[in-house]
């Protein structure tokens, strides 16, 4: 079974967008994984699709209403379902790579893409929906970043980079970011390929590979690494 994303959103015709190019679109094609973009405003039930209202208490944008969600939720993802709803949000949980090999591994996900000032509390509710955030900013709508999630998502499942060591080395992979990569040619602008990186040494390149990237994960994401012991000498 492949994985298949649904996609519940006011502006379908964004996708796949570039979900649907380089290896990711071979992938689709491919039947790795599927690709379904709903429009949420099918899902009205007035002559003008309206699918928002005013914030109750006041406030300034718009909501987007509850029961027209729900039955939009509901019709991509019936009893039986077990994919996860997740709702793309800037207050939800960070993404993670292991979050998103989690995913890779399932049977896909139905995604809401919300729109102005955000969605009814009790459709998140009612529908067990997964907030996700890709970042501590705020955007214009939930699209790109389930985009974001599916490009980071899609790339992990089963065949579609190829190999299976594919990213076996890349950032977060391991616990630390990647180390540093360099091909031809050997020289660049005075600057040269690191000699070991040339040597034919299999295990000094490991090494060093481990050593950098260690190092890197400690000048820009300390976060990443383990606390140190604290010492239990006392004094």
């Amino acid at each position: 079974m492949s994985f298949s994303a649904s996609i519940i959103t006011l502006f379908p015709e964004l996708f796949p967008g570039p979900l649907g190019a380089s290896v990711l679109g071979r992938g689709l094609a491919d039947g790795l994984w599927s690709l379904n973009a709903v429009q949420l405003r099918s899902f009205a039930t007035d002559r003008h699709h309206t699918v928002d209202d005013t914030p109750s208490g006041g406030g300034a944008g718009m909501v987007l209403k509850p029961d027209i969600l729900a039955r939009a939720i509901d019709s991509v993802s019936p009893q039986g379902d077990h994919r996860p709803r997740i709702l793309m949000s800037p207050r939800g949980t960070p993404l993670t790579q292991q979050r998103a090999r989690q995913l890779a591994l399932g049977p896909g996900a139905v995604i809401v893409c919300g729109r102005f000032e955000g969605i009814d509390q009790r459709v998140i509710d009612a529908r067990g929906l997964e907030e996700i955030s890709i970042g501590d900013y705020v955007l214009a709508g939930g699209e790109v970043a389930a985009m974001v999630l599916l490009e980071a998502v899609v790339r992990l499942i089963p065949g579609v980079l190829g190999g299976a060591d594919s990213h076996a080395d890349e950032s977060f992979e391991n616990g630390q970011l990647e180390y540093p990569q360099y091909t031809r040619p050997q020289s660049f602008e005075g600057l040269d390929i690191p000699p070991v990186l040339t040597s034919g040494d299999h295990g000094r390149i490991a090494k060093w590979r481990a050593e950098q990237s260690l190092a890197l994960t400690q000048a820009r994401r300390p976060d990443l690494l383990p606390p140190k012991p604290q010492s239990t000498i006392k004094r």
